[in-house]
């Protein structure tokens, strides 16, 4: 049996209804599926876990961290860290598979071998329609740098602790677990004979960036912080990684507790925000951290802008941008193994942290 893993949050249903119903067209029914949804809404989670009741070989899962940034490797993880043996394959909520696919699966299934697979990708038009997978108009093919897609012996990836989980929002996690294995001895295989994955379009991640608080979490920078890590990994010839445990996300009672837990008001005044990253955070030990960081009004008084014109002293402010942006930072570095809360307030603007030390 193999295992197929949908990790998944907050994406339209119809892109998960042509991507499942094309698992159940499958000549070889072979698999199951585990969908994991890491923090939808509300909205999108009720839909998404209505439609997996559809189709009998489908399970879902929800893991309360929507208030924490995109993390595929945990939601990938979470999903492996629970299965006994056997392969798994890593699925992406864009694929419409070919109809052979699976006994295609069948037939590379190597306990020493992981094998990654072609994929065309469809124009935002082409995904618009409604056709069978040959007649689809293919905008352009990957090629054996495109490393996702992959089927794995599941003992491989226990061995190495699983996907990277410092890697958050995205970019690298792919390229680098094939480097893990085969730095541990596992053979990394492409497969491009048939054409057997299509992608439906979206924008990506590096489009959507903004250079303003946005509600929707983002980090700037951190497609080449990922990269960076990347290329520490592969000089250092990793194989194991998440030496604080792997595969754990914060559970319902821990949530729970942090939603409860009432907030004080940190300003936006630099001084406060420095003390309070690099003494308050870095120092505390079993305890709950609960603040909510606003602009402090001074900051927008005529008095104080006419002071700053002049060249006399002033309190020095972050812009809650670039509060973000560190806080972001340092949960990503050093705190995300902890149970957090990180949410971006609007009307009036403003950033909630919680966090269990």
């Amino acid at each position: 049996m193999i295992t197929i893993v949908y990790p998944y949050r907050n994406r339209e249903i119809k892109r998960i209804q042509r991507s499942i119903d094309s698992l159940a067209q499958q000549s070889k029914q072979n698999f199951k599926v585990v969908f994991i949804d890491y923090g939808s809404e509300e909205k999108s989670a009720e839909a998404a876990e209505t439609l997996l009741k559809k189709y009998n070989f489908a399970s879902y899962t929800y893991l309360p961290v929507k208030d924490q940034p995109w993390n595929k490797c945990k939601a990938l993880n979470y999903a492996v860290k629970k299965m006994d043996s056997g392969y798994c394959f890593v699925a992406d909520i864009d694929m419409i598979f070919h109809s052979q696919f699976t006994a295609v699966l069948e037939q590379h299934l190597d306990p020493n071998k992981a094998t990654y697979f072609q994929v065309g990708f469809l124009s935002e038009q082409e995904t618009k329609k409604d056709k069978t997978f040959e007649s689809y108009e293919i905008n352009f093919k990957t090629n054996e740098e495109a490393t996702g897609m992959t089927l794995f012996p599941v003992s491989y990836l226990k061995e190495i602790n699983g996907f990277d989980e410092f890697f958050h929002f995205w970019g690298a996690e792919d390229t680098d677990i094939h480097n893990r294995l085969k730095n541990d001895g596992c053979q990394v295989e492409y497969y491009d004979e048939k054409l057997l994955m299509l992608h439906q379009w979206h924008p990506n991640y590096r489009k959507r960036e903004t250079k303003t608080l946005n509600k929707e979490l983002q980090l700037s920078g951190i497609v080449e912080i990922n990269h960076q890590h990347l290329l520490h990994n592969l000089k250092t010839k990793a194989t194991k990684v998440n030496p604080k445990g792997w595969g754990n996300v914060m559970v319902d009672i821990e949530l729970n507790e942090l939603q409860s837990f009432p907030v004080s008001t940190l300003y936006n005044e630099k001084k406060l925000i420095d003390y309070f990253l690099y003494q308050q955070l870095s120092n505390a030990k079993n305890q709950i951290l609960a603040i909510e960081i606003k602009e402090n009004p001074v900051h927008a008084t005529a008095k104080y802008k006419l002071k700053k014109q002049l060249g006399k002293k002033v309190p020095q402010f972050y812009s809650l941008k670039e509060i973000n942006d560190q806080i972001l930072l340092h949960i990503v570095s050093f705190y995300h193994t902890n149970p957090y809360i990180y949410q971006v307030k609007e009307n009036p603007s403003s950033i909630i942290f919680k966090i269990k030390t």
